[in-house]
């Protein structure tokens, strides 16, 4: 009987344990952003990021029952009371999360074996190629800037790339794992949130070229300031290859900083005195021509991309292209043929209006971007947005600013979750935006309410940035 009870008291534990376990995952199994959220009552629900049955979370849920099992059968065998039960029971469910920690360090050197095993697998299969690495980073448009450059070389290579946003050292190695065969090329993505995490994946993939995008105040949360971003995201240069080449975007302050203190073979792009430049840009609603400008030669070209952050992609990713010997006339074309990233100035479009989904990670040089687009469009202009996280200080007053901007140009304005709604809302009255075209809604269905009755025929529609559920 007391294993009877205490496996139903286990189980029910492991699934009152869901919304933490959610935060767990959603913070990427990092102990101090799980306690925090878990303190702050950030809890995760909704659909917006559901919790994935990884093989980890897995063995994670395992051991958390085994050990709730053990404490209600302790429990269960040893006190004869009905009171005391239930209150040990109680003192069991309040201290879940950290119950779910110690399981968290007690399974940690399981998890680090693990990873450490495919790790290894991923650098010998990339060891035994000859295949040509590149490794692209910085702060704002890595993943664009990648796409971009994979759909120029795919007209001369075969190229593989990490997908999506897989900027992780796991990231990097399931798609060597999966991904990598018989390429030419393959181009890893590099993401960071503190200082030696691009260290770590530009050692692992010893790329022998590289790519710097924009810089700025991402992630200020984890790095502290804009120095310490500086410094990590030119570890990448720092462990190229012997002989490596690296590009810069130079559109940046901070990406010029760092150009200038590189001592390798390297190009400035996106700078009139540099490799590379974007010259005679026309800005539409359904994108842009400009000439391309690379080592003198001009390229005249068109693309579907809106707003001239995609523009700098473009030049950035042009530039190491052309580099690599790619033929003037397959980059115009390859140029031509580019299609929006997901949830990157992507257009949607239908019978009724116009939606422009700018949901991925946005931060105040992206919003400035997004809303230069939609003031091209005609129409009804409708800007739905939580704001800018992860900034740490600097949080209120970029949003304060972003709803001032909004104001100057959206008709109305639709403010997701808590998180920032008192910023955006006060910005936009300092720019005289009338209150009573400020919305708020909670959940994604009061959002849908509140746009079937504001959206008209022909109307525009930016959603700007999205958060994941442990925001509120």
């Amino acid at each position: 009987m007391v294993y009877l009870t205490s496996s139903i008291c286990a189980l029910a534990y492991v699934g009152l344990s869901f919304f933490l376990l959610k935060i767990y995952q959603l913070n990427s199994y990092n102990v101090d952003l799980f306690l925090k959220n878990v303190f702050l009552l950030n809890f995760a629900s909704g659909d917006k990021s559901k919790l994935i049955l990884t093989k980890r979370i897995i063995r994670f849920t395992i051991l958390l029952f085994i050990i709730a099992f053990g404490a209600f059968f302790l429990v269960n065998y040893l006190a004869t009371n009905l009171y005391v039960i239930i209150t040990f029971y109680l003192i069991i469910l309040v201290f879940m999360p950290f119950l779910m920690v110690f399981t968290h360090f007690l399974i940690l050197p399981i998890e680090i074996i693990i990873k450490k095993n495919y790790k290894y697998k991923a650098i010998r299969k990339l060891n035994k190629t000859d295949i040509v690495k590149i490794g692209i980073t910085g702060s704002y448009g890595k993943t664009s800037t990648k796409n971009i450059l994979a759909t120029i070389l795919q007209k001369q290579y075969k190229v593989c790339c990490t997908p999506k946003n897989y900027n992780t050292e796991m990231g990097l190695t399931k798609t060597i794992l999966k991904d990598l065969d018989d390429h030419d090329i393959f181009i890893a993505e590099m993401g960071a949130r503190h200082k030696g995490d691009i260290e770590v994946l530009a050692k692992m993939l010893k790329p022998h070229y590289g790519i710097l995008t924009t810089i700025g105040p991402q992630h200020i949360e984890t790095f502290k300031n804009l120095n310490t971003i500086e410094q990590t995201k030119f570890e990448l240069p720092l462990n190229l290859e012997k002989n490596g080449i690296m590009v810069f975007n130079g559109d940046s302050k901070s990406t010029q900083k760092l150009y200038n203190v590189f001592n390798g073979e390297k190009y400035l792009a996106c700078d009139k005195n540099g490799f590379s430049y974007a010259d005679n840009i026309n800005l539409t609603s359904r994108g842009s021509s400009f000439d391309l400008v690379i080592n003198g030669e001009k390229l005249t070209v068109k693309t579907k991309l809106l707003g001239n952050c995609n523009i700098d992609n473009i030049v950035t990713a042009a530039t190491l292209a052309y580099i690599l010997g790619i033929k003037k006339e397959d980059i115009i074309s390859a140029i031509n043929s580019l299609t929006p990233t997901p949830h990157r100035l992507e257009i949607i479009e239908n019978n009724y209006n116009t939606v422009i989904d700018d949901s991925y990670n946005s931060n105040l040089t992206g919003a400035k971007e997004a809303l230069a687009v939609i003031s091209k469009f005609e129409g009804k202009k409708i800007v739905v947005t939580p704001g800018f996280v992860e900034m740490g200080a600097e949080q209120s007053s970029a949003n304060f600013v972003f709803g001032g901007l909004i104001a100057d140009v959206a008709d109305y304005l639709v403010i997701m979750n808590e998180v920032n709604k008192n910023q955006l809302f006060s910005g936009a009255i300092a720019h005289n935006f009338n209150k009573d075209k400020i919305y708020f809604a909670s959940t994604r269905k009061k959002q849908k309410e509140i746009l079937s009755l504001l959206s008209t025929k022909d109307s525009v529609i930016l959603f700007e940035n999205d958060l994941p559920d442990n925001y509120r």
